[in-house]
C-alpha cells in the first residue's frame, strides 16, 4: 500500500505538512461510503505520523498537537490511536535501539489526554503500562489478571438443587409444550424463559437441553424452535450447543443402546441452520472411521470367499451337507449391528434435504459404504425423487400415464428442484454417483432416470449425427457453441451415470424385466458403439469394484452351470424361462457362460436359441456384443493345432450366430462392422459369421453338393430358386432378409463389406496365406469367395434398384479405382445391368403401346444398347488394346453382363416344382384328419405357389426370346479375329470362360451353355472345335491351380460341356442337326474373307467320333497325371473333376479301366496318410464301379478299321505298347510304307519344335511319372514296325507335301485333323489338301539329322522295352489275373494305331499298359522280372527316361490340335 505521508510533509511540517496532514485526516472522516476502507486509510495515516515520531523525524509534542487537533474527527478515534500505539508497542519492544522505545514512550505519555487509561489497560502490554506509570507493578497486574479469567471461564457455578426451585422447570415445561398455533413467537417466549431462569435461579445449560428435549418431541415446529435456540445462544458461548448434543449422542453409545431418530432429525437441523458445526459433532459420533475403514474391508473379503465357496468343485453329498451347516451357522451368528451413529445422522441430514452437509459425511467414507446400508440410499433417492420432480412431470413421464406427484421439501434450504437438464447435472447426478449401485433399492426412480435420459436424448437430436460424425452435434439451427458443449456435457454425464449407477444397479435387482425394458427405451437411442462400450464395462469392471455384484456375479454362474447342466431339447421351455429371468439382471454374466459353452458343445447351439425367447430387448442386444467379444477373444486360436481347419470353437459360434440373429430381433450392425474390421485387417477367419448369418438370415444357401437338379432350379426365377434351388425349404425370411438389408443400409456396410472380401481373396493367399496350411489357405479363400457370391446374391435380391444402382459405382471404377478382380467386379454390376435394362425396357413400353412381339423385341434391344453402350465404354480400360483386337467389348460385356437367367428356360425345374405342388394339394385332399379350415389355407397356399410358378415360366420364356434375339443381333460383331481364330479362342477362354466357370456353380453350367450358344448363333469367327479342343485338351494345369470348391466348379463346367458333345456324338441325325452346316465345325480355317468352304470342309460324324474319343483320351491322360503326382492338391482336385464328370466320363471300358486301377492304387496308398484323400477315391471309386455297365467298348464309341488287314498288324498287335493305347485322332486311313515312317517321324518332331503344349509342359514336369512306365519304349517299337510296313503306300503324298508351303496359319490349324481319318475313301482330293496345309517346309539336312537320332533312340528304347514293363510288377500282376480279356482290347486298340498315320501315344507313362505284350514266352518274362527286380536302381529309371524324352517330346504334340 502506498504511503499516505510523503517525506516532503515530515520536512516542511511546520510551512505545511502539518495542515496538509490535517486535511487528510478530514477527508479521510468525511467520505463515509466504505467505512472499512477508511478505517484503514485512517489507521495507516496515524500509525505513519507515530512512526515518524519512533524514528525521530518529528518531535512527540508537534505530534501530539496535530492528533488533538484531528481526534474530533471521528468517535472512534481515541479507539483507533490506542490500536496504533498497541501495534508500536509491539514493533518497538522487539527493537534493540532503546531511543526509539524511548521516543514510543513519550508520545504516548504526550497522547495520554487523548486516550483514555482503560483503553490503554486493554491494549499495552503490562510493561508497558508499567513504564507510563498507569499501573504500579506488572507483575501484580497480570496475577490479578489471571484471577478473574479464571473466575469467569473455569469456575463453575455451585447451583445448589434446594435452592433451584423445580417449579421453574415445571413452568418452562408448561411454557415450550403449549399451543404455539396462536400469535407466539420465539421472542416472546425466549423473554419468558430468561425471566423463569433468573426467577427460579435456573442452570442455562439444563434450560438449553430442556429446549432441546421439546424440539425433539414436537419435530413439526421447527420455525419456532430454530429461532428460539439460535435466540438462546446469544446468552451462551457457540460450543455450548454442540456440547450438549454430543453428551445426548454419547449417552446412546452402549452396546444395548439405540440412538432415537428424534435426536438424529434435531442435530441435522441444527447443523442445516450452521447452529453447530458438522466438524465438532462428527467427533462425538461412533463409530470412528478407522473402524467403517475395516468395515468395508470386512465385507470384500466375505464377498471374495462366499465366490471361492460357490465355485468350490463339490464332490459328495456330504459336503454339500456340511455346506448347508455353515451357512445356518452364519446365519445364527449374524447379530443385530452396533449402532452407526453417523449414518444415523446422515439419514437424517438427507430426509431434511442438507444435501451439502450428507455429503460431507460420506466423503469421510470409502465409497458406497453409505448407501449400502439400505434406510440410507432409500433416503437419498428420496431426494433425488423430489429433486427431478418438476423436470420429470414436464417430460419424461410416459403418456396416458398418471403417476403420483411428491410435494416439494417445506425445507428452503433443500437443494434446488430441477426444472432444466442443466439442472440435473449441478445436484441430481452428483447424487446418483454417490447412489451407485444401490438405485437398485427403488426400482421407481430407477425408470424415472431412465426416462428422463431418453427425454434428453429425443431432445438433443436425430441419432445418425452421432454415428457419422462420433461426437455429439445438434440439430437447432442458431444454437451457440456453449449451448453445444452444454449438450455435449450432458451427454457425457449420461453415459457416465449409466455406467456407474443405471446398469449396476440392474444387476442388484431381482429380474425385473420392466426395468431392462425401460432402460432399452434408452439405449436404443445410443449408437451400438456406445452401447457396446458400456456393456464392456459393465461385464468387465462393475462386477469387481462392490463386494455386493461380486457375491452377484458368483450366485449367477452357479446358477448359469445348474440351467446348462440340465438343458436339453425336451425342457427348452421351463429352462429358457430359468434363463430369461436370470437374464433380466445379469444378462453379461449369464451370456458369456453360455457362449463358452457353446464354444466346447455344438450340440448345445439348437436347444440354447430355442430357450432364448424369454430375454428382453436389451438383453439381445447384450447378448450381441458378448458374441462379438467372444469372436474377437485374443486368447483363442482360429486354427486348430493341425494349421489346417477352423477351430471348432469359431464354427460353433458361427453357426450360433446365424441362427440367434435370424430368430431373434438382434441389431446386427456391431457383428457386421466387427467383420469388415477384420477384413480391413486382412483376416478373414471371420467370414464365417457372415456366411453364416446371410445364409441362416436371408436362407441363401451356398453350397458345392447342389444337384443339377437344384443348379436347374437356380437358373429360374426367385420362386422357382426358393421352391427347388436350396436342401431345406426356406420359410419365413423376410422379416429377417429385412432386417439384415437394413442394418447394411443404414451403416453403409452393403459395398464396403463386398469390395472388402473380393479384395481378400487374393489377400487370403498373398498375405495371410503367408505362414499356413496350403489345405487351410485353399479352405480360406473358398470361405471367401463363396461368401462373397452369397452376400451379393443377397443383395442383388433384396437391395431395391435405385438402392443398389445408388451404391455400386460402374466397372472401370470398380476395377481400377477399388482394384476389385473382374470376376467379382462383374459379379457385383451384373444385378445393376439387369436392373437398368428392365426398368428402360418398362419405359419404352410405356411411352409406345405396342403389343406385337417384333415391337417388344425391339423395344428390349433398344434399351440393351442404351445401357450397355456406357458399359463397352467402360470395359476397354480392363485390358490392353491388344485384347480387343481379337473380341469386342461388346462381346466381353455381353458375357459378363448375363446370366443362365438369360440363356435358357429350365421347363423341367418348373414342372418338376408344379408337380409336387398338384402331389401335395392332392395328399390334403385325402388327409381325413385335417381340419377343414386348416385344408383350405393349404390348399389356397399350394395353388397360389402354382400359380405363381407358372406366371414365373412364362415371364422367364419371354425374357429368353427376346435376349437370344439381341444376341442374333450382336453375334457378328463379337469376335473380331484380326490376328487368328487360335488367338481368339485362346482370348475368350483366358478372358471369359475360365474365369467366370470357377466362379459358382450356376457360372460353371453358364459358361458351358454360353459356348453352346455361341456355337448355335452361327458367330464368325467362332471355331467350335478349336474350343472344345482346348478345354479338354489342357486340364492339368487348371485343375492344379484349383481350390477344392474351385475344382468342384470346374468339374460341373466340364461335365456340361461333356454332355453337349456326348449328344452331339450319340447320333448322326443330332450331330448333322446342330453341327453340320455350322462353321464352329469347319476344319480348314480360312483366312478371313477368305471365299470358301464347302461340305468336305466340315468335320463329319465319325471323325467327329474320333475326335471324342481323343477328347477322352485327353482326360484320361491328364487325371491318371494328377493321380500320380503324389501331390495332395493334385489328387484331391482331380478326385473332385472326376466325381463331377462321371455321368459322361468314362465311356470307353479300357480308359475306365485304366483309371479304375489308378484310383484303386491311391485307396491302397493314402489309406493311412492322407484320410481325406482316400475318402474321396473311395467314394470316386465305388462310383466308378457303378458305371462300368454303361461303359462300351473303343471299337463301338467310334469307327475303327478291321484289325486284321495284314500280317504285321497282327504281330504287332502282341507288341508291350499296344493294348493300353489310347485311340489318338490321326484320322488318315492310307498306309505308309517303312521311307515314309521316317519322314514321319521327322514331320512329327517338326511339329513338336513348333508347338508348346500345357499338356507337353505337365508331363515333363512330373518325372516320376515318366519314368514309373514302360509304355514309351512299347510304342517306340510299335510304331517302328508299322512304319516299317506302311512306308511305300504314301511315298508320293509325302513328297507333294515337303515341296508345297502353307498358304495361312489359319489353313493349317486342322492339319492332323487330315491324317487322323480312319476311312479308307479319304484319299480324295479334299483330304490331299488337308494334309498339305498341315505340313511345314523342311530342308534335307535337318531330315536327314533327325531321322539319325529317331533311328538311335528307337534301337535303345526297343532293348528296355521288356525290362520297364516288367518293373512295374503290382500293376502287372493284376492284370495277369485275365489276360484274355485285356489282350482283346489291346488288340481293338492296335488295330486302329495301323489305321493311323503315325500318330504316337501323347503322354509317356501316363497310361500303363494293361497286359504287358512282347515276343517273349510267359517264362521269359518271369525271368526278366525278377532281373528287374534285383536290379533295378534310380539312375537306372532315369536312364530310361532319357531315352525316351525325345519319342516323348514329339509323339506328346501329334493330336488334333489347331494351331494358329
Amino acid at each position: 500500500m502506498a504511503a499516505l505521508l510523503p517525506a516532503e510533509w515530515i520536512k516542511n511540517w511546520e510551512k505545511g505538512g502539518k495542515s496538509e496532514f490535517v486535511q487528510l485526516c478530514r477527508a479521510l472522516s468525511e467520505n463515509k461510503s466504505h467505512d472499512s476502507m477508511n478505517f484503514r486509510d485512517i489507521q495507516q495515516a496515524l500509525y505513519e505520523l507515530a512512526y515518524h515520531v519512533v524514528r525521530g523525524n518529528l518531535k512527540h509534542d508537534q505530534a501530539s498537537n496535530v492528533l488533538g487537533d484531528v481526534i474530533e474527527f471521528r468517535e472512534d478515534m481515541p479507539s483507533i490511536l490506542a490500536d496504533v500505539f498497541c501495534i508500536l508497542d509491539i514493533e518497538t519492544s522487539c527493537l534493540e535501539e532503546k531511543s526509539k522505545r524511548d521516543h514510543f514512550t513519550q508520545l504516548v505519555l504526550a497522547c495520554l489526554y487523548l486516550v483514555s487509561d482503560t483503553v490503554l489497560k486493554e491494549r499495552l502490554d503490562p510493561e508497558t503500562l508499567e513504564s507510563l506509570g498507569l499501573i504500579k507493578q506488572s507483575q501484580q497486574f497480570n496475577q490479578k489478571s489471571v484471577k478473574i479469567k479464571t473466575k469467569l471461564f473455569y469456575k463453575q457455578q455451585k447451583f445448589n438443587l434446594l435452592r433451584e426451585e423445580n417449579e421453574g422447570y415445571a413452568k418452562l415445561i408448561a411454557e415450550l409444550g403449549q399451543d404455539l398455533s396462536g400469535n407466539m413467537t420465539s421472542d416472546l417466549i425466549l423473554e419468558n424463559i430468561k425471566s423463569l431462569i433468573g426467577c427460579f435461579n435456573l442452570d442455562p445449560n439444563r434450560v438449553l437441553d430442556i429446549i432441546l428435549e421439546v424440539y425433539e418431541c414436537r419435530p413439526e415446529y421447527d420455525d419456532f424452535f430454530v429461532p428460539l435456540i439460535e435466540s438462546y445462544m446469544y446468552m451462551c458461548e457457540p460450543q455450548t450447543l454442540c456440547h450438549i448434543l454430543g453428551f445426548k449422542f454419547k449417552f446412546y453409545q452402549d452396546p444395548s443402546g439405540e440412538t432415537p431418530c428424534s435426536l438424529y432429525r434435531v442435530a441435522a437441523v441444527l447443523l442445516q441452520h450452521n447452529l453447530i458445526d458438522l466438524d465438532d459433532l462428527y467427533v462425538h459420533l461412533l463409530p470412528g472411521d478407522n473402524a467403517i475403514i475395516e468395515e468395508h474391508k470386512r465385507e470384500i473379503v466375505e464377498a471374495k470367499q462366499i465366490v471361492r465357496k460357490l465355485t468350490m468343485v463339490v464332490l459328495s453329498s456330504e459336503k454339500t451337507e456340511e455346506k448347508e451347516k455353515e451357512k445356518e451357522k452364519e446365519e445364527e451368528k449374524t447379530e443385530k449391528p452396533p449402532d452407526n451413529q453417523k449414518l444415523g445422522l446422515l439419514e437424517a441430514l438427507l430426509k431434511i434435504g442438507d444435501w451439502q452437509h450428507a455429503q460431507s459425511i460420506m466423503d469421510q467414507m470409502p465409497p458406497f459404504y453409505a448407501t449400502s446400508h439400505k434406510p440410507i440410499a432409500i433416503a437419498l433417492c428420496q431426494l433425488v425423487h423430489v429433486t427431478i420432480e418438476p423436470l420429470y412431470r414436464r417430460v419424461g413421464v410416459p403418456k396416458g400415464a398418471k403417476g403420483s406427484p411428491i410435494s416439494s421439501l417445506p425445507n428452503k434450504r433443500a437443494p434446488k428442484q430441477a426444472d432444466s437438464f442443466e439442472d440435473l447435472r449441478k445436484e441430481v447426478f452428483n447424487m446418483l454417483c454417490y447412489l451407485g449401485p444401490h438405485l437398485s433399492h427403488d426400482p421407481i426412480l430407477f425408470a424415472k432416470v431412465v426416462r428422463l435420459g431418453k427425454a434428453f436424448m429425443k431432445e438433443v437430436g436425430t441419432m445418425k449425427k452421432f454415428i457419422s460424425d462420433k461426437v455429439v452435434k445438434f440439430q437447432s439451427d442458431g444454437s451457440k457453441q456453449e449451448d453445444k458443449e452444454k449438450m455435449e456435457i450432458l451427454f457425457s454425464c449420461l453415459l457416465s451415470i449409466t455406467d456407474q449407477v443405471l446398469l449396476p444397479s440392474l444387476s442388484l435387482m431381482d429380474c425385473n424385466a420392466c426395468m431392462s425394458e425401460e432402460l432399452w427405451g434408452m439405449f436404443k437411442t445410443f449408437p451400438y458403439q456406445y452401447r457396446y462400450r458400456l456393456y464392456g464395462q459393465w461385464k468387465n469392471e462393475t462386477y469387481n469394484s462392490h463386494p455386493l455384484l461380486v457375491k452377484v456375479k458368483a450366485q449367477t454362474i452357479d446358477r448359469a452351470k445348474y440351467i446348462m447342466k440340465r438343458l436339453t431339447k425336451e425342457n427348452v421351455k421351463p429352462s429358457g424361462r430359468q434363463i430369461g429371468k436370470l437374464s433380466h439382471s445379469n444378462p453379461t454374466i449369464l451370456f458369456d457362460y453360455i457362449l463358452s459353452q457353446i464354444q466346447k458343445y455344438d450340440n448345445l447351439i439348437t436347444p440354447v436359441v430355442d430357450s432364448l425367447k424369454y430375454l428382453t430387448s436389451l438383453n439381445y442386444d447384450v447378448l450381441a456384443y458378448c458374441i462379438i467379444e467372444a469372436l474377437a477373444n485374443p486368447e483363442k486360436e482360429r486354427m486348430k493345432h493341425d494349421d489346417t481347419t477352423i477351430s471348432s470353437w469359431l464354427q460353433s459360434l458361427a453357426s450360433f450366430c446365424g441362427a440367434v440373429f435370424r430368430k431373434y430381433p438382434i441389431e446386427l450392425a456391431g457383428l457386421l462392422q466387427y467383420v469388415a474390421n477384420q477384413l480391413k485387417a486382412g483376416k478373414s477367419f471371420d467370414l464365417l459369421i457372415l456366411k453364416e448369418v446371410v445364409q441362416k438370415m436371408a436362407g441363401i444357401e451356398i453350397t458345392e453338393e447342389m444337384t443339377m437338379e437344384q443348379l436347374e432350379a437356380m437358373t429360374g426365377g426367385e420362386q422357382l430358386k426358393a421352391e427347388g434351388g436350396y436342401f431345406g425349404q426356406i420359410r419365413n425370411t423376410k422379416k429377417s432378409s429385412q432386417r439384415l438389408k437394413d442394418a447394411l443400409l443404414d451403416h453403409d456396410l452393403a459395398l464396403p463389406l463386398c469390395l472388402l472380401m473380393a479384395q481378400q481373396r487374393n489377400g487370403v493367399i498373398f498375405q495371410e496365406g503367408g505362414e499356413k496350411h496350403l489345405k487351410l489357405v485353399g479352405k480360406l479363400y473358398d470361405q471367401c469367395h463363396d461368401t462373397l457370391v452369397q452376400f451379393g446374391g443377397f443383395l442383388a435380391s433384396n437391395l431395391s434398384t435405385e438402392d443398389y444402382i445408388k451404391r455400386v459405382p460402374s466397372i472401370d471404377v470398380l476395377c481400377n479405382e477399388f482394384h476389385t478382380p473382374h470376376d467379382a467386379a462383374f459379379f457385383l454390376s451384373r444385378p445393376m445391368y439387369a436392373h437398368h435394362i428392365s426398368s428402360k425396357y418398362d419405359e419404352l413400353k410405356k411411352a409406345e403401346k405396342g403389343n406385337k412381339q417384333q415391337h417388344k423385341v425391339h423395344k428390349y434391344i433398344t434399351s440393351c444398347e442404351l445401357v450397355m453402350a456406357p458399359v463397352h465404354d467402360a470395359v476397354i480400360s480392363l485390358h490392353l488394346p491388344k485384347v480387343w483386337d481379337d473380341i469386342s467389348p461388346q462381346f466381353y460385356a455381353t458375357f459378363w453382363s448375363l446370366t443362365m437367367y438369360d440363356l435358357a428356360v429350365p421347363h423341367s425345374s418348373y414342372d418338376r416344382e408344379v408337380n409336387k405342388l398338384k402331389v401335395q394339394m392332392k395328399a390334403i385332399d385325402d388327409n381325413q384328419e385335417m381340419p377343414p379350415n386348416k385344408k383350405k389355407k393349404e390348399k389356397e397356399r399350394c395353388t397360389a405357389l402354382q400359380d405363381k410358378l407358372l406366371e414365373e415360366e412364362k415371364k422367364q420364356l419371354e425374357h429368353v426370346q427376346r435376349v437370344l434375339q439381341r444376341l442374333k443381333l450382336e453375334k457378328d460383331n463379337w469376335l473380331l479375329a484380326k490376328s487368328t481364330k487360335n488367338e481368339t479362342i485362346t482370348k475368350f477362354l483366358q478372358l471369359c470362360i475360365f474365369p467366370r466357370c470357377i466362379f459358382s456353380a450356376i457360372d460353371a453350367v453358364y459358361c458351358a451353355h454360353f459356348v453352346e450358344l455361341v456355337h448355335q448363333q452361327k458367330t464368325p469367327n467362332f471355331s467350335t472345335l478349336l474350343c472344345y479342343d482346348r478345354v479338354f485338351s489342357d486340364i492339368i494345369y487348371t485343375v492344379a491351380s484349383c481350390t477344392e470348391n474351385e475344382a468342384s466348379r470346374y468339374g460341373r463346367f466340364l461335365c456340361c460341356m461333356l454332355e453337349t458333345v456326348t449328344r452331339w456324338h450319340s447320333d448322326r441325325v443330332i450331330y448333322e442337326k446342330e453341327c453340320g452346316n455350322y462353321p464352329g465345325f469347319l476344319t480348314i480355317l480360312r483366312a478371313t474373307g477368305f471365299d470358301g468352304g464347302n461340305k468336305a470342309d466340315q468335320l463329319d460324324y465319325e471323325n467327329f467320333r474320333h475326335v471324342v474319343h481323343k477328347w477322352h483320351y485327353k482326360l484320361t491322360k491328364a487325371s491318371v497325371h494328377c493321380l500320380e503326382t503324389g501331390e495332395y492338391t493334385h489328387i484331391r482336385n482331380i478326385l473332385i473333376v472326376l466325381t463331377k464328370i462321371l455321368p459322361w466320363y468314362p465311356k470307353v471300358l479300357n480308359l475306365g479301366q485304366a483309371l479304375e486301377r489308378r484310383v484303386h492304387k491311391i485307396c491302397q496308398e493314402e489309406k493311412e496318410k492322407r484320410p481325406d484323400l482316400y475318402a474321396l477315391a473311395m467314394g470316386y471309386s465305388g462310383q466308378l464301379k457303378s458305371r462300368k455297365p454303361f461303359m462300351i467298348p473303343e471299337n463301338e464309341f467310334h469307327h475303327k478299321d478291321p484289325p486284321a488287314r495284314n500280317a504285321v498288324a497282327a504281330t504287332v498287335q502282341n507288341g508291350p505298347g499296344g493294348a493300353g493305347m489310347p485311340t489318338s485322332l490321326t484320322i488318315n486311313t492310307v498306309k505308309l510304307d517303312e521311307g515314309n515312317a521316317e519322314e514321319t517321324a521327322d514331320k512329327l518332331k517338326e511339329k513338336s519344335q513348333g508347338v508348346v503344349k500345357v499338356t507337353n509342359k505337365a508331363v515333363n514336369a512330373a518325372p516320376k511319372v515318366t519314368t514309373s512306365n514302360g509304355n514309351s519304349a512299347s510304342n517306340s517299337k510299335v510304331i517302328k514296325e508299322k512304319d516299317d510296313k506302311e512306308k511305300s503306300g504314301k511315298e508320293k503324298d509325302k513328297e507333294k507335301k515337303d515341296k508345297t508351303p502353307a498358304a495361312t496359319p489359319e489353313m493349317k490349324a486342322l492339319g492332323k485333323d487330315g491324317k487322323d481319318k480312319p476311312k479308307e475313301e479319304r484319299a480324295n482330293k479334299d483330304e490331299k489338301v488337308r494334309e498339305i496345309k498341315e505340313k511345314t517346309p523342311k530342308s534335307e539336312k535337318e531330315k536327314e539329322k533327325v531321322k539319325k537320332e529317331e533311328k538311335a533312340s528307337k534301337e535303345e528304347k526297343s532293348k528296355t522295352i521288356v525290362t520297364i514293363v516288367e518293373s512295374k510288377s503290382t500293376v502287372e500282376k493284376e492284370r495277369e489275373k485275365e489276360p484274355s480279356r485285356e489282350k482283346d482290347v489291346a488288340k481293338e486298340m492296335k488295330s486302329k494305331e495301323n489305321a493311323k498315320g503315325g500318330e504316337k501315344m501323347p503322354v509317356v507313362g501316363s497310361l500303363k499298359s494293361p497286359v504287358p505284350r512282347s515276343e517273349t514266352s510267359e517264362s521269359e518274362r518271369e525271368q526278366k522280372r525278377r532281373k528287374v527286380d534285383t536290379h533295378s536302381s534310380p539312375s537306372h529309371s532315369s536312364t530310361v527316361k532319357d531315352n525316351l524324352n525325345e519319342l516323348k517330346d514329339s509323339s506328346a504334340k501329334t493330336h488334333f490340335r489347331f494351331s494358329p
